[in-house]
């Protein structure tokens, strides 16, 4: 069996890889390691959880080991698509290097520029970003990538889900020609077949993908729900969570715009759960994972974009909201749990709209997961269809249509009491059909506007609490209406002969005139000046 010992990496490298516990290298490791320290281009094949992080991290350590960086003249590079990626892999590069006195600098959204720059003045030996910061640097003229010796692209497809493909081709074209390029995908679509074939040289192809099966420690269920509403989903979810003994889960969505939605369904009825996603304050999405890593947090909902690589050893139950597009990601998602031969329980909820992308799931991992019921009275789970949308704040990810439920009408009720008429009706719309059809009478006479305002008074006697403080009397009503635009247009387009009451300025009659037509100011069109 091969050992790091025999992969040619240092004593000092060997010595960190040991206090941190590891002795036998994994597929991608025992391949990679030696071609990376022999200097070639490297096309990996790997997905999330092969420990591709160690295998380009340790021989990068020995090579940078001789030399030092310039002032703002990094000597390698890794692009990771998220946050969380970056901060993991800085993690791992401070964890393996510290027999060495190498520099290191994160560049990441959502932290101070200021802290970022002092690092990149004094020089560092390894640049870990995401495109956009690293950008944002380079443009401010902050940063070189002239003395890049060493090129990692990770996780490739997701940046191609991410739209980061510009910004990765932009970031080549700022590194010198001549340099040794490590690029790692899960998948190989055409888009990122023709970036290894425009910018590596002669790469050595190596594939280690993460087995289509799970591990012989989980369990795996299913719960089959007879509608695909998403408050049958999250009823589903609930009935699910208060059935398992869950130590700590992670809660999978397809959308980033449901996740919100998900964590504030399980919040509100008791449960311990906090959303991540790339929406988030940097510093909130770090404190959310310090705590689940912890313990302090019990529930983890997160889309597979915010989870990707993300190293939680230690979890118990897998929960997929919905059923993963890709059949890959199936395996990824239920992955996270029973690790180093620890137990683990999944549970998937399946509706009638997942049939085909259930079917995907099966043919990869070749078994059924087993059935559960659900202790859930579908006839009294109010629907999602039809009702009012929860407005940009709860779907900002672009699923705007989409209604916030029975979850969300809680939270309105003290609100609609004050905007009802005393009629049931909203007052605006109260307000509007009262207004009569025919058109506006001229300025009535003293006794009906007393009559009028009597009127109103004994109609509001009943209840005159319901009425709102700011409503204007019934007798104003009329004048305003004279007041109108369009009346006023009409009469002065007659040449006010005299058959209708001239209706009264704002201005003083000194400056009311012809051309003077409310809405136009000072700017009225010229056949209005006819």
């Amino acid at each position: 069996m091969t050992s790091f010992k025999d992969l040619g990496l240092s004593p000092e490298v060997l010595s960190a890889v040991a206090d941190a516990g590891y002795e036998t290298p994994t597929p991608i490791q025992a391949q990679a390691i030696p071609v990376v320290l022999a200097g070639r281009d490297v096309l990996g094949i790997a997905q999330t959880g092969t420990g591709k992080t160690a295998g380009f991290t340790l021989p990068m350590i020995d090579k940078l080991a001789a030399g030092r960086s310039k002032a703002r003249m990094p000597r390698s590079l890794v692009i990771e698509p998220t946050r969380e990626l970056a901060d993991q892999v800085a993690s791992a590069f401070e964890k393996y290097a510290k027999n060495h006195k190498l520099s290191w600098a994160l560049l990441i959204g959502g932290v101070s520029f200021d802290d970022q720059l002092r690092k990149l003045d004094r020089g560092v030996d390894v640049l870990i970003a995401t495109p956009g910061r690293l950008l944002d640097h380079f443009e401010r003229g902050k940063l070189l990538l002239t003395g890049v010796q060493i090129l990692v692209v990770d996780e490739a497809d997701r940046m191609l889900d991410m739209g980061f493909i510009p910004d990765i081709e932009r970031i080549f074209k700022m590194t010198p020609p001549k340099k040794q390029t490590l690029f790692f995908s899960a998948t190989m679509p055409p888009e990122i077949t023709r970036l290894t074939k425009q910018f590596l040289h002669d790469p050595v192809r190596i594939e280690a993908s993460a087995p289509a099966t799970a591990a012989e420690t989980i369990t795996q269920h299913v719960a089959r729900i007879p509608s695909a509403d998403p408050a049958a989903k999250r009823a589903a979810l609930r009935a699910l969570v208060g059935a398992s003994d869950v130590k700590n889960g992670i809660v999978f969505c397809n959308r980033k715009s449901e996740v919100d939605v998900v964590a504030k369904s399980l919040k509100r009825h008791g449960f311990d759960a906090s959303p991540i996603h790339g929406d988030l304050d940097q510093s909130m999405r770090t404190r959310t994972l310090e705590a689940f890593r912890k313990g302090e947090l019990k529930l983890l909902v997160a889309s597979d974009v915010a989870a990707r690589g993300l190293d939680i050893p230690d979890v118990s139950h897998v929960f997929n909201y919905d059923v993963p597009h890709h059949a890959d990601d199936y395996v990824h998602r239920i992955g996270r749990t029973g690790r180093a031969g620890r137990k683990g329980a999944t549970y998937m909820i399946l509706t009638p709209a997942d049939s085909r992308a259930y079917d995907k799931v099966l043919k990869l991992i070749g078994t059924e997961p087993q059935d559960v019921r659900l202790d859930v009275d579908w006839s009294e789970v109010k629907s999602d269809r039809g009702r009012p949308s929860a407005g940009r704040g709860a779907d900002r990810g672009g699923d705007r249509g989409r209604s916030r439920g029975p979850d969300a009408q809680a939270e309105r009720p003290a609100r609609q009491g004050r905007e009802r008429s005393p009629r049931g009706k909203p007052a605006h719309v109260a307000e509007r059909h009262e207004e009569p059809a025919a058109p506006p009478a001229p300025v009535p006479a003293p006794e009906p506007v007393q009559a009028v305002e009597s009127r109103a008074e004994t109609r509001a006697e009943p209840r005159p609490e319901r009425a709102p403080a700011h409503r204007p009397e019934r007798s104003e009503r009329p004048q305003r209406r004279e007041r109108s635009g369009q009346e006023r247009f009409g009469q002065e387009r007659s040449g006010n002969d005299g058959r209708e009451a001239k209706p009264r300025s704002h201005k003083p009659d000194s400056e009311s005139d012809g051309a003077n037509v409310v809405g136009f100011g000072q700017d009225v069109p010229s056949f209005l000046k006819r």
